[in-house]
């Protein structure tokens, strides 16, 4: 038996702090070793060392000098969304793949070149936590299953108290350390794509476009709320008009508690309308509910358990490199195209106050 590859995988940008949540799927993948961590703060890569025991000689300041000293075959990005293009152009060269955290970027135009940017035969993959939760995972079978029909509507609400309530892992900051980094932090920024609109629809967008079978809406119209003293949006709602109906996509950074310990009201997650049926499927928890033609007083589902390679994005790109497959799904650039359109005409339908044809 020939053994199993070992794939090099280096981690750049720390802005988002997912990236040691990604870090960490890496570390636990028996064939996967982490060869470069690299930053322009050290303070951002200080837990990743530590939890991952990251050499000295392993930790970059420079990109470039990362991916000489690293070869990698993998690059995790998780820079600020106004500059995923940018990062994707400066790593895409070395002949890398690439996994982006999500959003896809800040707009169509700046996705586009992300595209562009790749080397033949690489893959782009951009990672929705969200596609990975089984609540949602298990609605897309049943959808495929034709159990509730022709999907006609997507009813997302999602967020949590703020971004920067927590820390990779999900640790808990306080109110304090919440008030004193606001003034400092990029999702706090209108020019590097702060906001709960661009931090969360694209979640729902994408995936609503999966749910729907990559069909796209004809005209959005969206409204957010931007509190005083804050130049980006803490809660936005938006309606998306297709051809078989309307869909609505709200994202909120506030909501009452974070969904991970107690689901808040309204919860976070998906309704999906079908001609006949529909799926209840939220994050987190351990049941769907679904409601069809055989069942309309609806029942309580236990959700699909997962197992690897579809468990997380190092797991998932792993097996479409060692199977020569496309990357699919949400995390496959041709839908989270279609999901970043509708929120780049969401953004600009809420600054102009109207509906807009879909963009792009």
């Amino acid at each position: 038996m020939s053994r199993a590859r070992t794939w090099r995988v280096a981690g750049i940008d720390f802005e988002h702090f997912h990236m040691g949540d990604n870090l960490r799927m890496a570390f636990d993948h028996p064939n996967v070793e982490i060869v470069g961590i690299c930053d322009v703060s050290a303070e951002k890569m200080a837990s990743s060392i530590e939890n991952f025991s990251i050499p000295p000689e392993a930790v970059f300041s420079d990109y470039r000098r990362c991916m000489e000293s690293t070869r990698p075959d993998i690059v995790l990005l998780c820079p600020a969304t106004a500059r995923h293009a940018e990062a994707v152009e400066q790593v895409a060269p070395f002949g890398t793949h690439i996994i982006m955290e999500k959003p896809f970027a800040s707009s169509v135009a700046e996705a586009d070149r992300m595209i562009a940017a790749m080397a033949e035969g690489k893959r782009l993959a951009i990672n929705w936590p969200l596609a990975w939760y089984p609540p949602h995972v298990t609605a897309k079978r049943l959808i495929d299953e034709g159990q509730i029909g022709e999907v006609v509507e997507v009813h997302f609400y999602d967020g949590n108290r703020g971004p920067l309530w927590h820390l990779a892992d999900k640790v808990e900051t306080s109110p304090e350390e919440v008030a004193a980094a606001k003034p400092h932090s990029w999702f706090y920024q209108a020019e590097l794509g702060g906001g709960s609109l661009l931090d969360y629809l694209g979640y729902g967008t994408t995936l609503g476009t999966w749910y729907q079978g990559g069909r796209a809406p004809l005209e959005v119209m969206a409204m957010r709320h931007v509190p005083e003293g804050l130049e980006v949006d803490e809660h936005s709602i938006t309606v998306a008009r297709y051809g078989h109906g309307l869909s609505k996509f709200e994202t909120r950074w506030g909501t009452f508690t974070d969904p991970w310990t107690h689901q808040p009201q309204p919860k976070c997650g998906f309704v999906i309308v079908g001609t006949d049926g529909t799926i209840a499927n939220y994050d987190f928890e351990q049941t769907i509910r679904l409601q069809s033609r055989d069942c309309p007083q609806g029942k309580e589902l236990d959700v699909d358990v997962l197992h690897e390679p579809f468990q997380n994005p190092i797991q998932y790109l792993l097996h479409c490199l060692e199977n020569d497959l496309a990357v699919e799904g949400p995390l496959a650039p041709q839908i989270c195209r279609i999901g970043q359109q509708i929120v780049d005409t969401a953004f600009e339908s809420a600054r102009q106050g109207r509906s807009l044809p879909l963009l792009g």
